[in-house]
């Protein structure tokens, strides 16, 4: 599989196959991590039309040809009660296993970056404990551990706005 095959559009419709596939790569993505994915397809359902209903317009799919091989969920307009006012948040991010290092999660979270940039300067998320992988991989991307519920890593990244302004 080439980088270049590989589409980051932005998801137009939950119809029920979409659904279905999503469903299929988020329960996919939390194999041998069940306790950070849910209670299986039912919630999953849920939580995904949840995604949609939130955050619609920062919801977005990597294909590859027409198939669906992961996806991002960002909302502009995520009311942090530990930032104590309106960040960006990053709900849900997984690559179908089938595809993982193929450079994929960059482009989505590249993509949802972006998205983001253009609302928030500052972006939260949650990850598992024991999700080194994804903690790595955030960490790539300017997202710094800054506090702890249970087993879920509350991780932020500031977005540099003088840079910004000073470029333009």
């Amino acid at each position: 599989m080439t980088e270049e095959r590989v589409r980051i559009e932005k998801l137009e419709k939950l119809d029920q196959e979409t659904l279905e596939r999503l469903i299929e790569i988020y329960m996919r993505g939390y194999e041998g991590m069940r306790e950070y994915g849910g209670e299986g397809e039912g919630y999953a359902k849920r939580y995904l039309r949840w995604c949609w209903n939130k955050a619609r317009d920062g919801f977005f799919v990597a294909k590859i040809n027409d198939e669906i091989a992961g996806f991002i969920v960002c909302d502009n307009d995520w009311f942090s009660k530990y930032e104590g006012r309106t960040v960006g948040a990053i709900h849900e991010f997984v690559v179908d296993k089938r595809y993982q290092g193929h450079g994929i999660g960059h482009k989505l979270m590249e993509r949802g970056l972006e998205y983001l940039k253009n609302y928030n300067d500052r972006v939260e998320l949650w990850v598992g404990e024991k999700n080194e992988a994804a903690i790595k991989f955030y960490r790539r991307y300017g997202f710094k551990k800054v506090g702890q519920s249970g087993i879920w890593v509350r991780m932020v990244r500031k977005e540099d706005k003088r840079e910004e302004k000073e470029n333009r």
